[in-house]
């Protein structure tokens, strides 16, 4: 198994956000994390990339302890984070972006390559490499934000809402990026408020409520589960 959770448990000072949070991911999977607003989705994809400390539990990646690294060194393990609101810097150009992507060691070596890359994927940017990306569309922003997490060559990328605050003729969009980002062997772990995508793309998923895993599996599994279609797919 590529990442692994274990027991996890976060708090923010004495108030605990997460806990008794198990979950895996395996390479090449597409995972998604389902949930209410303020279930603590976001807590949990962020005490994964060392932003968060990790009270109690474990997570690891392909056996090394994620807790006990700085942020750096999580990324420097293979994990990359596409951040809820895109956090680009917005006076600097889309290649500037994405080249900030590409300063881990492992990445450096291949920063061209990993450029290209990107450009491949998204024409677009190769169109507005040279503009500032405050200018871009929130869809083309968000194409930097994946790009940027490209270019560090992770094993697994973190995607914290992708579609929040994109128009609804993007978001089919966002989400083959994202299939595309596995089929070229990303492993990804999904946290998501449009239920219905993120089940529509992962092999697996999990739903998190008040901070804890309630149910997990298959997604055509969890679909026919009477609460889960009533209260996350309106049916």
């Amino acid at each position: 198994m590529l990442l692994e959770l274990r027991d996890l448990h976060v708090a923010y000072g004495d108030a605990p956000a997460v806990w008794d949070v198990s979950l895996d991911v395996d390479a090449g999977e597409i995972v998604s994390v389902i949930g209410p607003n303020g279930a603590g989705k976001t807590t949990l994809i962020n005490a994964v990339a060392g932003l968060l400390r990790i009270r109690r539990g474990s997570a690891r990646l392909d056996g090394v302890e994620l807790g006990r690294l700085r942020p750096h060194q999580v990324c420097e393990q293979g994990i990359a984070l596409v951040p809820e609101g895109r956090r680009l810097f917005t006076r600097m150009s889309v290649e500037e972006n994405l080249e900030i992507g590409g300063y881990r060691p492992a990445a450096r070596a291949s920063r061209d390559a990993s450029l290209a890359r990107v450009y491949d994927l998204f024409p677009v940017l190769r169109e507005k490499r040279l503009q500032d990306a405050g200018l871009l569309s929130g869809g083309q922003q968000q194409m930097v934000a994946i790009g940027r997490a490209l270019m560090a060559k992770p094993r697994i990328m973190l995607f914290d809402e992708p579609s929040l605050g994109l128009a609804p003729a993007i978001v089919d969009d966002m989400f083959d990026i994202i299939a595309s980002v596995r089929a070229e062997g990303v492993a990804v772990l999904l946290v998501e408020q449009n239920v219905g995508k993120a089940l529509e793309v992962a092999d697996r998923a999990y739903v998190l409520e008040q901070g804890r895993i309630v149910a997990s599996g298959k997604p055509d599994a969890l679909t026919k589960q009477p609460r889960i279609r009533e209260v996350y797919l309106g049916v």
